[in-house]
């Protein structure tokens, strides 16, 4: 039984996969409130690798394609298209507002203990709950 589904025809791997991967990269980057040099920093090649593989048809190797969906935070099957990208960050704004928090990160603790406190404080003063 499961030799019968290895020998039928599928398309290759590339053609299930390699279209939109670029604008499909590029998509998942952005929603992300990621630039294409920090994608490239955190996995280790440069901005223009970045820019080349949102742009061509080209999909990286499987280690790159692995350490992009870890800095992404997506599933593989996510970047190759074979499951829907969750969207757990919906708008540009929202995007916009994580990519700061994200270099907020950069502060001296006590400046991340403010941002904190601040937050803390817009929250409850609109009647939200905060995470501890």
């Amino acid at each position: 039984m499961e030799t019968a589904a290895l020998a039928r025809p599928r398309a290759s791997v590339k053609a299930r996969t390699g279209d939109g991967f670029g604008p499909r990269l590029a998509q998942i980057r952005k929603g992300r409130g990621i630039s294409q040099e920090a994608l490239g920093e955190a996995v280790g090649v440069s901005q223009r690798v970045i820019a080349y593989y949102e742009a061509d048809d080209a999909q990286p190797p499987g280690p790159m394609l692995a350490d992009l969906a870890r800095a992404l935070r997506v599933t593989t099957d996510e970047m190759l298209g074979l499951a829907p990208v969750r969207d757990d960050l919906a708008t540009p704004r929202t995007a916009r507002l994580l990519a700061r928090l994200r270099r907020a990160a950069d502060l001296p603790a006590h400046d991340q203990r403010a941002v904190i406190t601040f937050v803390e404080a817009l929250l409850d003063k609109r009647g939200l709950d905060h995470a501890t």
